[in-house]
């Protein structure tokens, strides 16, 4: 037997009414989506658990500005990225990445990548995972989120544009520029390589 659909406008009707059971439900209904966004574009020094919280909480504060125009979901997801954006802008400006920062594994996927003769192995599967988290950390807030949406998570245009109020034009230059960006930071790192 499938579970009845969760009725958002109920609950939120319960929820201006100071119901803690109703915002403990609103909570556990966004949960999945809140922690989605987050794990996709926090920083990595903060916890996720705590900018979820700061979602929830700022959520909950402007419940009055909620006009009911699009889905709540949607709603809250545009302030999940805003967040989130906002966290990662305040941390400090980090340093270039160098071939240095890398782990071994890495700097020998970087070899296999960037030299024919050899082959990448599937034990390099973490290690690609890990350069190209650090390929992303050397963007700039909006630039990382454009690549994760777009070409991580396979977001269409129209969906990116929706999340985060960006035109068409203004998504496809900044992952124009991004992939720019994160290609000259493997170039360097390549030309970076520690001589034997």
């Amino acid at each position: 037997m499938a579970e009845p659909a969760f009725d958002v406008a109920a609950c939120l009707a319960r929820v201006r009414q100071r119901d803690e059971d109703a915002a403990r439900d609103l909570v556990a209904h966004l949960y999945p989506l809140v922690i989605k966004i987050v794990r996709a574009h926090r920083p990595h020094r903060v916890a996720e658990e705590d900018l979820a919280q700061d979602i929830f909480l700022k959520m909950f504060t402007r419940l009055d500005q909620y006009s009911g125009l699009v889905p709540f979901a949607h709603w809250v997801s545009r302030i999940a990225v805003s967040t989130s954006l906002d966290a990662l802008r305040s941390q400090l400006r980090r340093p270039e990445l160098r071939r240095a920062d890398l782990s071994e594994t890495e700097s020998d996927l970087l070899d296999a990548i960037t030299h024919d003769d050899k082959a990448p192995t599937p034990g390099h599967a973490l290690a690609a995972r890990e350069l190209a988290e650090k390929l992303l950390a050397s963007l700039n807030p909006e630039d990382r989120l454009v690549i994760r949406l777009l070409d991580l998570e396979q977001h269409s245009l129209a969906e990116i544009q929706q999340l985060t109020g960006w035109n068409t034009t203004v998504i496809k230059v900044r992952a124009f520029r991004a992939r720019h960006k994160m290609r000259k930071s493997l170039a360097h790192l390549e030309k970076r390589k520690p001589t034997p």
